[in-house]
């Protein structure tokens, strides 16, 4: 049995998703380090922590394990200046590049890419929601930028320039947890308030708690 342990051994092992246990290591609440740029972890601090969260009392760890699960996390939050939006579109591809759940970043842009082609996704209000489902991804993962300047080249449903671009990717037979995602977000970003304080922020925990938080 192996001391070092890979994210899909310890998502196989405490029986989450591999989205999971990443999203848990990149905020610290899971023990592991980084060789390079891949996650390992040892096999004894990973038993022992599991054996913690078992033994504390009944509900207490259910939220945050909940919380911890969400397809969006700080590091994948952009703040821009005057971007284009292919500026804008490559730079989100290339955050969600740096997960695990996309193997391949070329498939990813080209089909990003070609969605707009056929219909841009700017939905209004301000806000673009760039999205495919595509083999090369393994998992629901999202990125968001928050474009100070408005995006004037989005070509938006209401003509109304972008500010707020959120880019799900999923894997191509994910359709179930991918619209209700889409759904999500779209519902979350309607509500005005909302929007102007994404707009207004520098934090990008701020800016993803105003995303995916609990209402």
């Amino acid at each position: 049995m192996h001391e070092i342990m890979t994210i899909e051994e310890v998502a196989a092992y405490i029986r989450v998703s591999e989205r999971t246990v990443y999203d848990w290591a990149q905020k610290g609440e899971l023990p592991g380090g980084k060789l390079g740029t891949t996650w390992r972890f040892k096999r004894d601090e990973i038993e022992r922590w599991v054996n913690d969260r078992l033994s504390q009392s009944p509900g207490k760890g259910s939220a945050a394990a909940a919380a911890s699960g969400l397809v969006l996390a700080p590091e994948r939050v952009a703040l821009l200046n005057h971007p284009t939006k292919k500026e804008v579109l490559t730079q989100l591809v290339d955050l969600l590049a740096d997960t695990p759940f996309v193997k391949n970043r070329d498939k990813l842009l080209t089909g990003i890419l070609e969605r707009e082609k056929l219909m841009s996704t700017g939905i209004g209000f301000g806000i673009g929601v760039p999205h495919v489902r595509i083999d090369s991804v393994t998992d629901l993962v999202m990125a968001v930028a928050v474009c100070k300047q408005p995006v004037v080249d989005y070509d938006s449903l209401d003509e109304v320039p972008v500010q707020i671009v959120c880019m799900l990717a999923a894997r191509a037979n994910q359709h179930t947890k991918y619209i209700r995602a889409l759904s999500a977000i779209s519902s979350r970003l309607k509500d005005a308030p909302c929007r102007e304080q994404i707009i207004a922020s520098d934090d990008q925990a701020e800016i993803c708690n105003l995303l995916i938080g609990t209402e």
